[in-house]
């Protein structure tokens, strides 16, 4: 009975799934408008990355920067939604279970410092390679 069960799920896992490739590989046409946004926003970045090179006068230093932007961006919604995680875990879940209160507050300072890192690192990084090559 349990080999017919086991053949039976595989056999409808394989259904799924080629019922799905499919279905992706129709979907998966990317027409004129998506495509010339895409082309857009690559050129923004590049255009990007070059005025970051120019700034900072060396390729390395230029990506760096770069990156280090990127980073700032999207560190806030990624942190801010471990926060809010976290407050659920030591807010909600914790009122009955202390070891997951713990829990929540050591996650809660975890995220801020990630936070406040990736906020303060590219000045840094800026203040030490404009003020410290000389």
């Amino acid at each position: 009975m349990k080999k017919i069960v086991t053949i039976a799920i595989l056999i409808l896992i394989l259904l799924l799934t080629i019922g799905n490739s499919k279905i992706y590989a129709e979907t998966n046409v990317i027409d004129g408008q998506t495509e010339s946004k895409l082309i857009e926003i690559k050129e923004n970045s590049a255009k990007t990355l070059e005025e970051y090179k120019e700034k900072y006068g060396s390729d390395a230093y230029g990506l760096t920067a770069y990156i280090l932007s990127i980073i700032r961006i999207y560190s806030i919604p990624f942190c801010f939604l471990g926060i809010a995680i976290s407050a659920i875990y030591q807010y909600v879940i914790g009122i009955r279970k202390l070891d997951t209160q713990e829990k929540g507050l050591v996650m809660m300072v975890s995220f801020i410092t990630i936070l406040v890192i990736c906020q303060i690192l590219p000045l840094a990084f800026a203040i030490v390679v404009k003020f410290g090559r000389g």
